[in-house]
């Protein structure tokens, strides 16, 4: 039997998502504890790779288990086992070939910035303190929507076979003193979403007019963009999947 688990995690502690040698990671940690409670060796696939210190306030990952499961039960046993950095949020019977991964539809993430001193999001958002034209980082992202190439996003030395992209969604959105940037996509690249906000930053500080912003998107060069903002300030927020994956 196949399950997706909804959960969702802060990645300050963590070296990613995906087990790596010589590093906690959420799966890894995951893992470990499905492992204990099922008293089997469970491996989960999640539906994406969040970099070390991303965080998610919604993630899937799919693992299988021949015997029934008492899924209520479940959650609360791992709620109970895991650190307190992650939690998981539901578990789902699904289709014996869904893939957590690959049938995912769409992704959406949110980078946050705040413009004034905060000790309450300090690991959890981006602080610049800067004068920012948000009318021009909103003109600049919805370029992103006309674009179908991101490599001049793309982390280099990356194994991915493409760089088209759908961005469906990407704007700013001012919270007092917090600037919330939103992105939804079929699919991202390694990288991509901090590189984006750290060049429309650019564009907000006037450093990047909207014709050159267009330059490096058709440049393909990843030294074109601005540099990549902090990891802390970055949620994947949602992951959306079509409704015949569920039983």
């Amino acid at each position: 039997m196949r399950y997706f688990i909804a959960l969702s995690y802060n990645g300050k502690h963590y070296h990613g998502w995906q087990t790596q040698p010589n590093a906690v990671t959420v799966q890894q940690t995951i893992e470990e504890a499905l492992t204990t409670l099922l008293r089997e060796k469970i491996s989960i696939l999640g539906a994406g790779r969040t970099d070390a210190g991303v965080h998610a306030r919604l993630m899937y990952a799919h693992f299988d288990y021949e015997p029934t499961i008492d899924k209520n039960a479940l959650v609360h046993q791992l709620n109970s086992f895991l650190p307190s950095a992650i939690a998981i949020k539901d578990i789902y019977a699904v289709r014996s070939d869904a893939h957590a991964r690959f049938d995912a539809e769409k992704r959406s993430y949110t980078y946050l910035l705040v413009q004034q001193k905060d000790p309450f999001l300090h690991d959890y958002a981006y602080y610049l303190r800067a004068d920012l034209d948000i009318e021009a980082m909103n003109e600049a992202a919805a370029i992103l929507l006309e674009t179908e190439d991101f490599q001049c996003f793309s982390k280099s030395n990356t194994d991915v076979k493409t760089y088209i992209c759908d961005v469906q969604k990407a704007y700013w959105q001012q919270d007092d003193a917090l600037l919330v940037f939103h992105i939804t996509a079929d699919r991202f690249l390694r990288n991509m979403v901090r590189a984006v906000v750290g060049t429309l930053i650019e564009v907000g500080l006037g450093r990047c007019s909207i014709s050159q912003f267009v330059q490096i998107l058709a440049s393909k060069d990843r030294r074109k963009a601005g540099v990549s903002v902090p990891a802390k300030g970055l949620y994947l927020t949602e992951v959306q999947y079509p409704k015949n994956v569920f039983l």
